[in-house]
């Protein structure tokens, strides 16, 4: 067996588009070639594409652009030349981290050529589906598209068992393999000096809590109920600040809303930030973030904010897979009012706050080095079993 695979790792969405998906993708992508063996990224043309910038290579098949803020491409792999493109790469494996316009890129790919496949399931993809895709006509062809593409994999992966329940909404009945998500930040306490540097940026007071959202500014992430119970913290006469870091499509709407809720004091709207480093700033300086999504099942930024020991206060039952209340994270009900209340119980105890910060750095972290070779080490597993039918 040849212990370097040549590995495509398909998605929908790549920079200039920034997701997280994005983030997993570039992430397998640099990891995989940073000495396991070799990975190619497939995904839509983007018209701002600047590939040049990436140590390896990118190939892009034919799109329709939508002029969003988010900057989506909608792949087109219906072209019968794309799939050979891919075949006379003679890829080891296909790795789709999209249920979308590449699995089915991969599977067309797959049924004229043997090549095994992996899907990773990130997301509760039903809450885009039921929010974009208007009439029950065209929502059942989607999801019995998505269905189709899901069972297509020869191995289907999530990042958490949380995952699971939003593949049986789709019909998916088969096995899946748990297979988390790694961190692109190293683990480190943020320098005084940064923090400062921040603090001075935008003026925030010594000793006053800070919070943080980081995220798509998109309101189902229930970014209202963080703003909802902001309002209810100030009405109690708390003082604090809050993050919020990221851009959206809804994310005019949620400025007019805090300023609404008569906010505009307690929120700092950075917007769009893709340096890493200033990312991993914002959360060192936080002594909080909030990530009360129900969407999400594995949320990267929750591992991010835990590289330099910020924990992070979540739904339960969610996004909160491995997180032990008051040990390693803080966990609430969906509602403003339980969020208001976890953070007037806690936000003023700085050395407690620390001490579960600490406890997430060590629990609940993992590189995207550690990932990527429990990830890698499948692969192989992938191979011999779809041989082994063959």
């Amino acid at each position: 067996m040849n212990d370097k695979l040549k590995i495509a790792i398909g998605t929908d969405a790549f920079p200039p588009t920034t997701d997280g998906i994005s983030n997993v993708a570039q992430s397998y992508a640099e990891k995989i070639n940073q000495g396991l063996g070799e990975a190619v990224i497939v995904t839509p043309k983007n018209p701002n594409q600047q590939d040049y910038k990436y140590p390896y290579e990118i190939f892009r098949y034919k799109s329709w652009w939508i002029p969003t803020k988010e900057g989506y491409s909608v792949g087109w792999p219906f072209k019968p030349e794309l799939h050979q493109a891919i075949i006379d790469r003679h890829f080891d494996l296909l790795h789709s981290h999209c249920p979308l316009a590449t699995s089915y890129y991969f599977k067309r790919v797959a049924q004229l050529h043997p090549i095994p496949t992996v899907l990773t399931y990130h997301t509760k993809y039903e809450y885009d589906f039921d929010r974009c895709i208007p009439g029950k006509p065209a929502k059942d062809f989607a999801y019995n598209f998505m269905l189709k593409n899901i069972s297509a994999a020869d191995e289907v992966w999530v990042t958490s068992e949380g995952t699971v329940e939003s593949l049986r909404r789709f019909g998916y009945q088969g096995d899946y393999v748990v297979m988390p998500n790694g961190c692109d930040m190293p683990k480190v306490d943020v320098p005084q000096s940064q923090v400062n540097i921040i603090r001075r940026k935008h003026n925030i007071p010594d000793g006053v809590p800070v919070f943080i959202y980081v995220g798509r500014m998109i309101w189902y992430k229930n970014i209202r109920s963080i703003l909802d119970a902001c309002k209810i913290l100030k009405e109690r006469g708390e003082d604090f600040r809050l993050l919020m870091v990221g851009f959206g499509a809804n994310e005019n709407a949620i400025q007019k809303y805090f300023r609404k809720l008569g906010l505009a004091d307690k929120v700092i709207y950075t917007g769009k930030v893709l340096d890493r480093a200033e990312i991993q700033g914002y959360y060192g300086i936080s002594d909080l973030l909030l990530f009360p999504s129900v969407f999400d099942t594995n949320g990267l930024v929750v591992r991010e904010a835990a590289s330099c020991g910020t924990p992070s206060l979540l739904v339960a039952g969610c996004a909160a897979e491995g997180v032990t209340d008051d040990r390693n994270g803080f966990l609430c009900l969906e509602s403003a009012h339980s969020i208001a209340m976890r953070l007037q119980q806690i936000m003023h105890h700085k050395d407690y706050l620390h001490r579960v910060g600490k406890a997430a750095q060590e629990e609940i972290y993992i590189s995207w080095d550690d990932a990527v070779r429990r990830a890698y080490d499948r692969y192989h597993i992938v191979i011999d079993n779809f041989k082994s039918r063959q």
